[in-house]
C-alpha cells in the first residue's frame, strides 16, 4: 500500500500570523510539492488571494484551494472532505498538505475527520500547529484584536457567541502537537521564555513549543511530525461540542513579507559518531539527551555492531523511531540535531558520544 500523504494543520487566531507562517513554508519548501487548503470565513478570498498569483516555485494557482463556504469544522462533510479527496485523485498527487483553518474553528473536529474512510488509508495528520499571537496572550488578550474577532463571531449565526475567547484558545491548545509562539520581536526575551514555558505546561506531555518572529520556521521543524493525530483524537482534549468560528486572518498581512530575517533562530549541526551496540538503550539515550536539551528533530543513520543493515533513527521531541532501511555502506553513525539557537553542541555531542 502506498504511503500515506502528510497534513499539517495550522490553527490559530486571526493575526497570529497563519498565512505569514505558510507563505514563508511555500518559499522555502525545499523541493516539496505543497498543496494548501485555505478556510476562508466568509467570500472574501483574502488568504486565498494572497497565497495565489504570488510567484513562489511549486506553488500554482491550483495547488491553492479554498473553502468559503463557512468554518471548516462545521463543514467538513460538505466542504473539506471532497476537497481533499480532489488533491488526492490527481494524477501527481501533492507530497504534503498544509490547512489553514479559519481562526475560531476547533481542530479536534477536522483531526477527526481523517478517518473517514473516504480518506483514512491516503492521508495522514503529520501534525496539528498552533500559532499563538506572543504579544496578545503575554497581555492576556488571546488575539490581536479581540473586538475584530468577537464581531466576526458575531456576524454568523451558526456559531456560538457565548463560549470565552479563553475557552477557544485552549482547545487549540489542546489538539496541538507544536505551538508556535509568534510575534517574539516584540516581546522582551525573558517574557517570550515565560511564554513558552507557560504554554509547555498548559500543552499535552511531548508537545514541541517554538518562538519566533514573522513566522519564519524551516520546513524541517514545521514539517515532518509524523505524529498520525487522528489516531489519539480523544487525547486532545476539547472543552466545547458547539462550534464557534470564523474570522479570516485578515490581521497577518499587516505584517511584511519580504524581509532580511531568515533562520537565525534556529539551528542544525551533525553528530558523527562510531557502531553502536545495543540500538534499544541508545535509542533511550537520545531521547534522554532530547529532553535535557530542548532539542525539536533529530534525525540520521546508525550501523549496529554485527548488522549488515543501516538503522535509520528519526525523533520529534523525545518520541524516538528507528528501522533497518537498507545495507550500510560505512561503519559510521550520523545524526543531525536541528533545535531552536543556543543549543549547548559540546553537551549534546558529550551525552551522544556516551551512548
Amino acid at each position: 500500500m502506498p504511503a500515506k500523504i502528510p497534513a499539517t494543520i495550522v490553527t490559530g487566531f486571526l493575526g497570529a500570523g497563519k498565512t505569514t507562517l505558510i507563505r514563508h513554508l511555500m518559499q522555502n519548501a525545499e523541493g516539496r510539492r505543497i498543496a494548501l487548503i485555505i478556510n476562508e470565513f466568509g467570500d472574501l478570498g483574502v488568504d486565498g488571494g494572497i497565497l495565489k498569483g504570488c510567484g513562489i516555485e511549486n506553488c500554482s494557482d491550483d495547488d491553492v484551494m479554498e473553502l468559503s463556504n463557512g468554518c471548516i469544522c462545521c463543514t467538513v462533510a460538505e466542504d473539506f472532505v471532497p476537497t481533499l479527496e480532489k488533491l488526492l485523485a490527481r494524477d501527481l498527487p501533492p507530497d504534503h498538505i498544509v490547512i489553514e483553518t479559519s481562526g475560531l474553528a476547533l481542530p479536534q473536529p477536522l483531526v477527526q475527520a481523517f478517518n473517514w474512510p473516504e480518506i483514512s488509508t491516503r492521508v495522514t495528520v503529520d501534525g496539528v500547529v498552533t500559532l499563538v499571537d506572543g504579544k496578545a496572550v503575554a497581555e492576556g488578550r488571546f488575539a490581536h484584536d479581540v473586538s475584530a474577532v468577537d464581531a466576526q463571531r458575531a456576524a454568523d449565526d451558526n456559531l456560538d457567541h457565548e463560549t470565552p475567547l479563553s475557552e477557544l484558545f485552549e482547545d487549540q491548545i489542546a489538539c496541538a502537537d507544536m505551538i508556535v509562539v509568534n510575534k517574539t520581536d516584540l516581546l522582551e526575551p525573558i517574557e517570550a521564555k515565560g511564554l513558552a514555558d507557560r504554554l509547555r505546561a498548559e500543552a499535552r506531555a511531548g508537545v514541541q513549543v517554538v518562538t519566533t518572529s514573522m513566522g519564519v520556521l524551516p520546513s524541517a521543524v514545521l514539517l515532518g511530525q509524523n505524529a498520525a493525530a487522528e489516531a489519539s483524537v480523544d487525547a486532545r482534549a476539547a472543552h466545547h461540542h458547539h462550534h464557534h468560528h470564523d474570522d479570516d486572518d485578515h490581521d497577518d498581512h499587516d505584517h511584511h513579507y519580504h524581509h532580511d530575517h531568515d533562520h537565525d533562530e534556529f539551528e542544525s549541526f551533525t553528530v558523527e559518531l562510531g557502531e553502536i551496540s545495543d540500538p534499544a538503550a541508545f535509542s533511550e539515550k537520545v531521547a534522554d539527551t532530547i529532553r535535557a536539551h530542548d532539542i525539536l528533530r533529530l534525525k540520521g543513520f546508525a550501523t549496529v555492531t554485527g548488522k549488515p543493515m543501516r538503522l535509520t533513527i528519526q525523533a520529534v521531541g523525545p518520541r524516538v523511531d528507528s528501522y533497518y532501511d537498507q545495507r550500510a555502506t560505512t561503519r559510521e553513525t550520523r545524526l543531525v540535531v536541528i533545535g531552536q539557537a543556543g543549543l549547548d553542541r559540546a553537551a549534546i555531542t558529550a551525552a551522544l558520544q556516551a551512548a
